[in-house]
């Protein structure tokens, strides 16, 4: 198993010498920095780094490294957070009818290769109960409507905070969150497939099909107020021929929903997405 480390991630104004005073920060604290990515927008004028370090033989336990690490971002005129690889983030998952996104992470949590735990699945319908039960998911179902919208949110938003959960996501849910709820629970991936704004509402792939497209694919997104307009995590894409059918649209997609969606939770998972100004930085 591999030894835990500290991950840090910071976002300042950008100035010179800033590599060498995080690196010399862990080095002077005994750290053995394992991994290190950082980047300036030179046009926003922002440095972001992500500086990962071994646990073992660092001078400072960890209570004491999350206020060390909101001083030294107090100092750049920044904002940095730290996490622990050990520490597994508990994640909600949110469904509708389609199972094949809800498969593939819960598969995925099992087998070890998403490094989260899943105490809740959420559904608009009572249809995937029983896939839910079969990975140990407590699943609640919440069926909703125009009218009970405000009140379903609030159940919603209940059952995240009893399970305390870092992270929603939306796998194939079929409902538009509202600001009111993103305003209180903002941590939300979305994924949904690469037609839009194209070929927006029913039938996307259809209507692809009838066009003769030769590229499709899934996008992966944090969710905003902004209808499928979040800051971009992860997209797939897949080849189309002149000999696939309608349905071979549709299995295409959703192999690439699986694949986006599965590769932007990871992402998250090792803390190497960074939003800012309305974007992401993601350090792969």
């Amino acid at each position: 198993m591999r030894s835990p480390t500290a991950i840090l991630q910071l976002i300042c104004p950008d100035r010179p010498g800033l590599v060498s005073e995080l690196s010399g920060w862990v080095a002077a604290n005994g750290g053995n920095i394992v991994h290190a990515d950082h980047h300036t927008d030179a046009g926003a004028g922002l440095f972001l780094s992500r500086i990962e370090w071994a646990l073992e033989g660092f001078g400072l336990p960890r209570e004491a490294i999350v206020p060390a690490v909101a001083a030294l971002a107090g100092r750049l005129g920044g904002e940095g957070q730290v996490h622990f690889s050990d520490a597994l983030p508990r994640v909600a998952i949110f469904a509708s009818r389609q199972d094949h996104c809800l498969v593939d992470l819960l598969w995925r949590t099992r087998s070890g290769e998403l490094p989260m735990l899943v105490p809740l699945v959420v559904s608009n319908h009572p249809d995937l109960a029983s896939l839910a039960a079969d990975f140990g998911a407590r699943f609640v179902h919440l069926p909703i409507t125009a009218a009970s919208r405000a009140e379903v949110e609030q159940a919603q938003l209940d059952l995240l905070a009893e399970e305390g959960i870092e992270l929603v996501v939306l796998a194939k849910y079929m409902q538009v969150l509202s600001p009111a709820f993103l305003a209180r629970f903002s941590q939300v991936i979305n994924i949904h497939h690469s037609f839009l704004p194209a070929f927006q509402g029913a039938q996307p792939y259809h209507r692809a099909w009838e066009r003769g497209v030769k590229l499709i694919g899934a996008t992966a997104h944090f969710v905003t107020e902004e209808l499928d307009g979040g800051p971009i995590i992860e997209q797939a894409t897949m080849h189309v021929g002149h000999r696939d059918e309608v349905e071979d649209l549709i299995r295409k997609g959703r192999d690439t929903e699986r694949l986006a969606l599965a590769r932007a939770v990871r992402l998250f998972l090792r803390r190497q997405v960074m939003v800012y100004r309305g974007r992401t930085a993601v350090f792969d």
